[in-house]
């Protein structure tokens, strides 16, 4: 590999020319292609295969004329101080405000809170869902502005309005500036580094180059290949970073050569055979992991995955042929300023930042490794505490809407309202679905969310045997009882454990019962998972019911 990539170097420094007018061909093509090509779609999001997905599916099979995911707007109505939305003005201007919304562009439904009954207890607030036909990417500035004229007509009435949702969200920043930002200090970084503007300015411009042939041929392929217009995002950022360490690789390494009295084609050869190397097997390392994503099975990561692995080897391409080619033709640019300047290549080394700190390392290793540790260990504090978690509105500052309708909702309403799980319900085929629907919704509602020392949630144990018991004893649910054999390969302590988990209990609880820890009890339910093939626990104490772990007692009417 050495030998060839040297003799890959050398015939890309003598035969500059033609390597970069064939990555300027490259780029120019692509380029025109991407002109060319259509528009990208923007992608819906979706996770095929998961209970929220077949949901999600099921509501836009249902309910064809809104999408499951098409943007949406909560707008909150607060009654001034001492008063209540019912009141005759109030409730009139609410009214007014909500049929101003449903006429709107683009708008499938608009929800009338008093029809709706989406009314706190004390009367203060009140908040109507607005639900759009298309995703909040697929609306228009004249759909939008239609709803803010309505919020701002009702603010008149002497209501306080705030509104939040996808449909009304402030959009981000121009896009790229994140990159630009990134660019701009690099380039100070490798100017200090190298003091010189062209050894800093290189590594820079090939990466940039590289980012406009990937992003160019995702353009031009996204029609074809149904790409979106997030997918390029990461192919832009893992390109301009592993563009500009590539090649500032093959750069260092030319720099030592010539320092060592290397012709200038002998010392680009050297470069791209040693350091290309370690660039060929890198890139390597990145595609194979980029490519991993596919493993997930989201369509989106798949695509994203793949376009930024092209994007690495474009990069790595890049650093073995059209470095050493502008090595070519500034030969002497990337050097020192002192050693141009003096003519005398050979003494041009000397001792920088780096030789004085990897000296002091080596007289000083176990003081440093002690540092090294101790900064490890406060860096790695954040996680013994994480909020997982999407940021939604409770995020956003409290000089926006979408912050100020948050807080509005938790105050009138209690907390946790601003995180509703919608539970789809299939009636097709059932001989009572109203039915049907009222004992699901009793069944939930008896649900209490109990948090133990461990932090997971549970549902009370009469909950869990009711839910349980009415599952096995559908009739039409197509649920039957799995044989006992299916434990065999669980220990006595996992089959305890997974037994009182069954029975709604939590790993403290259960902790406390066998004189474990929380740990070691989240252990165990772990290998039973494992060990049954399980998604969550939620279906481990569905195959302890089933395989009669637990028994089922009838439900209480």
């Amino acid at each position: 590999m050495a030998d060839f990539l040297y003799r890959v170097g050398r015939l890309a420094f003598r035969r500059r020319w033609y390597v970069a007018l064939v990555w300027a061909a490259a780029l120019a093509a692509v380029g025109l292609g991407a002109l060319k090509a259509p528009g990208a779609v923007d992608e819906e999001f979706s996770m095929p295969g998961i209970e929220s997905q077949k949901a999600f599916d099921l509501m836009e099979q249902r309910f064809p004329g809104a999408t499951a995911d098409g943007a949406t707007a909560r707008v909150v109505f607060i009654a001034p101080g001492g008063e209540k939305v019912t009141a005759a003005d109030n409730r009139q201007a609410i009214g007014e405000a909500v049929a101003g919304m449903g006429d709107g562009p683009q708008v499938a439904s608009a929800d009338d809170p008093f029809k709706a009954r989406t009314i706190s207890k004390d009367g203060s607030t009140a908040f109507a869902t607005v639900t759009c036909k298309v995703g909040a990417e697929a609306l228009t500035d004249a759909g939008r502005a239609h709803l803010e004229r309505i919020i701002d007509q009702a603010r008149d009435s002497g209501l306080t309005v705030e509104a939040g949702g996808t449909a009304l969200a402030e959009e981000g920043g121009p896009g790229g500036m994140a990159e630009v930002i990134g660019v701009a200090i690099a380039a100070v970084v490798l100017l200090i580094t190298f003091g010189s503007l062209a050894a800093a300015g290189l590594p820079l411009l090939t990466a940039v180059i590289g980012v406009g042939v990937s992003m160019a041929t995702i353009l031009a392929l996204s029609s074809a290949l149904g790409l979106s217009t997030t997918t390029g995002t990461l192919a832009m950022m893992l390109g301009l970073a592993v563009g500009i360490d590539y090649a500032l690789f093959v750069v260092s390494r030319y720099r030592e050569a010539r320092a060592k009295g290397r012709t200038p084609e002998e010392a680009a050869g050297m470069a791209v055979g040693t350091a290309g190397s370690a660039v060929v097997f890198a890139g390597l390392t990145v595609v194979i992991a980029l490519a991993g994503l596919a493993v997930v099975g989201i369509p989106m990561l798949t695509k994203m995955g793949l376009a930024a692995a092209g994007a690495v080897v474009v990069a790595v391409l890049i650093a073995l042929t059209l470095v050493p080619a502008f090595l070519g033709f500034w030969p002497n640019a990337v050097l020192t300023r002192k050693a141009r300047k003096s003519g005398r290549i050979e003494g041009s080394t000397e001792t920088n930042g780096g030789t004085r700190w990897a000296r002091l390392v080596l007289r000083r290793p176990i003081p440093v490794l002690l540092l090294g540790v101790l900064g490890l260990g406060a860096l790695a504090v954040p996680v013994t505490g994480p909020q997982l978690g999407m940021p939604g509105a409770e995020a956003q500052p409290t000089s926006t809407t979408e912050r100020r309708a948050f807080d509005a909702l938790a105050e009138g309403f209690g907390p946790g309202f601003n995180g509703p799980l919608t539970v789809v319900v299939d009636g097709e085929g059932a001989a009572d679905p109203k039915g049907a629907v009222d004992s699901i919704a009793q069944e939930i509602g008896a649900v209490r969310a109990a948090h133990g020392a461990s932090g997971e949630a549970l549902l009370s144990s009469v909950a869990t045997r009711s839910l349980i018991t009415r599952f096995l004893m559908a009739p039409a649910s197509g649920a039957g009882l799995a044989p006992p054999e299916r434990l065999a390969d669980l220990t006595v302590r996992e089959r305890e454990v997974m037994a009182l988990a069954a029975e709604g209990r939590s790993n403290t609880e259960i902790a406390e019962d066998l004189t474990l820890s929380p740990l070691t009890v989240r252990t165990h339910i772990h290998r039973a998972m494992t060990k049954l093939h399980a998604r969550d626990r939620a279906q481990l104490v569905v195959i302890a019911y089933q395989t009669g772990l637990v028994r089922a007692t009838p439900p209480v009417t």
